[in-house]
C-alpha cells in the first residue's frame, strides 16, 4: 500500500519538472547494486547496464521508470520501501534516462 501511495504521489508531481528530485541517487545506486544488478546481469551476459541501454528498452518516461521499479520490487519480493524505489529512480534517471 505504501508503494502505491508513493507511486501515486510521484505520478501526480507537476509535469515531472524534475522527476525523482526527492530521491538520493547515491543511496539508489547502492540499493540498485545490491538488489537489481545480479538479475539484470544474468539476463544480459554479465552486462547489467545493457537492460537500460538496449535499443528495445521498455522505459520511455519517468512514469514508466517508476512503474518498472515498483513492478520489479513487487514481483521479486525485494521488500524495498517507497523511498528506496524513489532513490533507485533518481540513480537510474541520472545515469541512463535523463528524463526532465
Amino acid at each position: 500500500m505504501k508503494t502505491l501511495i508513493a507511486l501515486l504521489a510521484l505520478l501526480s508531481a507537476p509535469a515531472f519538472a524534475a522527476p525523482f528530485d526527492k530521491g538520493d541517487a547515491k543511496a539508489g545506486k547502492a540499493t540498485h547494486d545490491k538488489q537489481c544488478n545480479a538479475c539484470h546481469a544474468s539476463r544480459f551476459n554479465g552486462d547489467a547496464g545493457k537492460i537500460y541501454t538496449r535499443a528495445d528498452h521498455r522505459v520511455k518516461s519517468a512514469a514508466s521508470l517508476a512503474q518498472m521499479i515498483t513492478t520489479c520490487n513487487a514481483n521479486l519480493g525485494n521488500n524495498l520501501f517507497p523511498e528506496d524505489e524513489l532513490n533507485i529512480g533518481a540513480h537510474l534517471n541520472g545515469t541512463f534516462y535523463k528524463f526532465k
